[in-house]
Protein backbone atom coordinates (compact mmCIF):
# COMPACT_ATOMS: atom_id res chain seq x y z
CA UNK A 1 0.00 0.00 0.00
CA UNK A 2 2.86 2.46 0.70
CA UNK A 3 4.67 1.53 -2.51
CA UNK A 4 1.53 2.37 -4.28
CA UNK A 5 1.05 6.00 -2.20
CA UNK A 6 4.64 6.64 -3.36
CA UNK A 7 3.96 5.70 -7.19
CA UNK A 8 0.66 8.06 -7.17
CA UNK A 9 2.61 10.98 -5.68
CA UNK A 10 5.30 10.64 -7.96
CA UNK A 11 2.45 10.60 -10.39
CA UNK A 12 0.95 13.65 -9.30
CA UNK A 13 4.20 15.41 -8.98
CA UNK A 14 5.02 14.87 -12.44
CA UNK A 15 1.85 15.90 -13.41
CA UNK A 16 2.18 19.13 -11.41
CA UNK A 17 5.51 19.49 -13.32
CA UNK A 18 3.98 19.09 -16.68
CA UNK A 19 0.79 21.23 -16.47
CA UNK A 20 3.10 24.11 -15.10
CA UNK A 21 3.72 26.76 -18.30
CA UNK A 22 6.73 27.93 -19.05
CA UNK A 23 7.52 30.31 -21.87
CA UNK A 24 8.53 28.70 -25.04
CA UNK A 25 10.64 30.53 -27.52
CA UNK A 26 10.52 27.60 -30.08
CA UNK A 27 8.53 29.11 -33.16
CA UNK A 28 8.91 28.03 -36.73
CA UNK A 29 9.62 30.87 -39.28
CA UNK A 30 6.45 31.52 -40.43
CA UNK A 31 5.31 31.83 -36.93
CA UNK A 32 7.79 34.05 -35.95
CA UNK A 33 6.90 36.43 -38.58
CA UNK A 34 3.25 36.59 -37.74
CA UNK A 35 4.25 37.29 -34.32
CA UNK A 36 6.95 39.78 -35.25
CA UNK A 37 4.23 41.22 -37.66
CA UNK A 38 1.42 41.66 -35.26
CA UNK A 39 4.27 42.89 -32.44
CA UNK A 40 5.02 45.21 -34.47
CA UNK A 41 1.47 46.42 -35.09
CA UNK A 42 0.94 46.52 -31.24
CA UNK A 43 -0.84 43.22 -30.83
CA UNK A 44 1.14 40.82 -28.28
CA UNK A 45 -2.07 38.71 -27.41
CA UNK A 46 -1.16 36.07 -30.62
CA UNK A 47 2.65 35.27 -29.06
CA UNK A 48 1.19 34.29 -25.94
CA UNK A 49 -1.59 32.41 -27.77
CA UNK A 50 0.87 30.67 -29.86
CA UNK A 51 3.11 29.62 -27.23
CA UNK A 52 0.54 27.98 -24.97
CA UNK A 53 -0.49 26.36 -28.11
CA UNK A 54 2.89 24.72 -29.33
CA UNK A 55 3.10 23.75 -25.39
CA UNK A 56 -0.74 22.08 -25.50
CA UNK A 57 0.63 20.09 -28.90
CA UNK A 58 4.18 19.44 -27.23
CA UNK A 59 2.69 17.30 -24.10
CA UNK A 60 -0.48 15.86 -25.67
CA UNK A 61 1.02 12.60 -26.59
CA UNK A 62 3.64 12.45 -23.69
CA UNK A 63 0.56 12.69 -20.86
CA UNK A 64 -1.50 10.19 -23.19
CA UNK A 65 0.86 7.63 -23.54
CA UNK A 66 1.41 8.01 -19.31
CA UNK A 67 -2.42 7.58 -19.02
CA UNK A 68 -2.23 4.81 -21.12
CA UNK A 69 0.82 2.97 -19.50
CA UNK A 70 -0.64 4.05 -15.85
CA UNK A 71 -3.72 2.10 -17.09
CA UNK A 72 -1.75 -0.94 -18.43
CA UNK A 73 0.71 -0.95 -15.12
CA UNK A 74 -2.69 -1.00 -12.82
CA UNK A 75 -4.56 -3.67 -15.00
CA UNK A 76 -1.62 -5.87 -15.23
CA UNK A 77 -1.02 -5.77 -10.76
CA UNK A 78 -4.71 -6.33 -10.76
CA UNK A 79 -4.94 -9.51 -12.65
CA UNK A 80 -1.39 -10.76 -11.61
CA UNK A 81 -2.56 -11.15 -8.12
CA UNK A 82 -5.49 -13.46 -9.47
Amino acid sequence: MKKLKNILLRLVLVMVMLAVQLNSYAQCAMCRASVANNASNGDTALAGSLNSGILYLFFTPYLLIGVIAALWFYNSKRNGGK
